[in-house]
């Protein structure tokens, strides 16, 4: 079996971005020119920390942009009041009721601010849906590191138009921006961290992926603490600017380069993976014979999903990725604050800044557990202790409802309902938060893995666009009865993973695919 193909100038076009680099070149005459950087990754379990470090700039920076706009709001819509302020200020009216007149327009116009707001927030959703579209092909044309690469560029633009906007189409035109780059990061960074891990080390490494989503939201809640939103946009920079060039330090993913054909390179950057004084010998046959069957140009029909090593995983990878957002998080998130304030808390900014530590802690302690526990262990302790606490907080929302605000039974709701806030967000994290992305990175097939992690992936920020949007409404509706809903998804996500979601853990990512056959 050759993998060379017939695509050669195909893979000219590639050169820029895949920078595998003659210093991690394998054999005798090669490694006596080693630069420092090959020293570093001697050790193979330095260098898949090493590399996971690297892209993990790309979840930070996913974070930061989904937790930048609950610190500036304020900030944003006081500098556009202000502006609208000067104008009214400025202009002297003579007849009284035109003054009447521009102040009743004045009022339409704050009232459009605060919905442009809202347009700004939910605007990552939806470029990050594009992302999502792209992120497969993008993938699977120049690659991970090329992937990640593209992500990067609209992000630092984005963030250079919010910070020197001065009306809201710079905001929107960045938020888009940042949007597209998340989508394609969130596609890209757990598929390169799953096909780079060793098996005994994939769990703990792939939850990297949303431990470092939850410490890019936590740096944005407390930087926003002591810096303006104009500042806070240019500080959401520097992780883009050092993942572009710390990209150039690391390997392409082997298995990418084995499914285009590219013998040497695939070789070459498995050595680096795991060190130089390895024997790679066994791994290399596993992936060669993996993508023997499959080649870069296989077309897959639909009549072809009916079969199980197609469909199988791609209802498990999608379910968990939908059920994940469906659960409420964003929307349990969304109310944190009004919760906080019934629970006696003045400081609804730094009991969510709180909080975000609280999640951190959690998906670090996920983190530790992944390859000790397993993967369907912690998903069902996960997703059943979200379903106690959601219950625990539509009950405590139901009885505020029937009794009087003076008593002391409504006080303890209260705290009962921030028990109940708090033990969801740490459930969620040990489990529902990260393995749905680890899982689908492990278990799709690489002749799908491109279009079938796309759409995922979309699914995934379709999801969250939903529970989003229909959060305030459904609340205003009934408190109770929302978090109802939230704990019935989560008891079906139960039910869900019991019955349909296989154990990964310590297996390689060739036995994980091929026992679906």
């Amino acid at each position: 079996m050759s993998f060379r193909d017939d695509n050669e100038d195909a893979r000219d076009l590639r050169k820029p971005f895949l920078h595998t680099g003659s210093w991690y070149k394998m054999g005798s005459r090669q490694s006596s020119m080693m630069s420092s950087s090959a020293q570093i990754l001697r050790d193979g379990s330095i260098s898949v920390v090493f590399c996971v470090m690297i892209v993990a700039l790309g979840p930070i920076q996913f974070g930061f942009t989904c937790g930048y706009s609950s610190p500036t709001q304020a900030g944003i819509i006081n500098d556009l009041n202000l502006s609208i302020s000067e104008v009214f200020e400025s202009v002297a009216f003579d007849i009284g009721y035109m003054r009447i007149l521009f102040i009743i327009r004045y009022i339409k116009l704050q009232f459009v601010i605060s919905k442009q707001f809202s347009v700004f927030g939910s605007l990552a959703n939806v470029g990050a849906m594009v992302g999502a579209i792209a992120s497969g092909q993008i993938a699977e044309y120049i690659g991970r590191k090329g992937s990640l690469m593209i992500a990067a560029i609209p992000n630092i633009i984005g963030w250079l138009a919010i910070s020197f906007a001065k009306d809201s189409s710079f905001l929107f035109m960045g938020r888009l921006l940042e949007g597209f780059g998340v989508g394609v990061i969130s596609y890209t960074v757990p598929v390169y961290i799953a096909e780079i891990s060793p098996q005994n080390m994939r769990g703990s490494l792939g939850s990297v992926n949303q431990l470092s989503v939850t410490i890019g939201i936590f740096l944005a809640y407390l930087l926003g603490l002591f810096v303006n939103w104009r500042v806070l946009a240019v500080l959401g920079i520097l992780p883009c600017t050092i993942l572009i060039p710390g990209l150039f330090f690391i390997p392409e993913s082997p298995r990418w380069l084995a499914k285009m054909g590219m013998t040497e390179d695939f070789e070459a950057s498995l050595q680096v993976i795991r060190g130089f004084d390895t024997d790679i010998s066994i791994e290399v046959n596993e992936i060669k014979r993996s993508v023997a069957s499959s080649t870069r140009r296989t077309t897959i029909r639909f009549a072809d999903l009916k079969r199980k090593r197609y469909w199988f995983p791609l209802m498990v990878g999608i379910g968990l990725l939908v059920l994940q957002q469906l659960s409420g998080i964003n929307g349990v998130l969304f109310y944190s604050s009004t919760i906080f304030k019934s629970a006696g808390i003045s400081s609804s900014n730094s009991a969510t800044c709180g909080l975000g530590l609280v999640q951190v802690m959690a998906t670090g302690v996920n983190t530790w557990l992944m390859d000790r526990a397993g993967r369907r262990l912690l998903l069902l302790i996960s997703s059943s202790g979200m379903t106690g606490s959601l219950l625990l907080v539509a009950v405590a929302f139901y009885l505020e409802g029937i009794v009087s605000e003076d008593s002391r039974l409504y006080s303890i709701l209260g705290i009962l309902s921030l028990v109940g806030l708090v033990g969801m967000v740490i459930f969620f994290s040990l489990g529902v938060g990260a393995i749905p992305w680890v899982i689908m990175s492990e278990i799709l097939p690489v002749n799908i893995k491109s279009l079938a992690g796309s759409v995922a992936t979309l699914a995934n920020w379709l999801a969250s666009s939903i529970v989003t949007m229909t959060a305030n409404l459904l609340l205003s509706w009934s408190q109770a009865g929302t978090f109802i809903i939230y704990t019935i998804v989560t008891a079906f996500t139960v039910a869900f993973v019991s019955r349909w979601v296989p154990e990964t853990k310590g297996r390689s990512l060739e036995e994980i695919q091929s026992s679906f056959r």
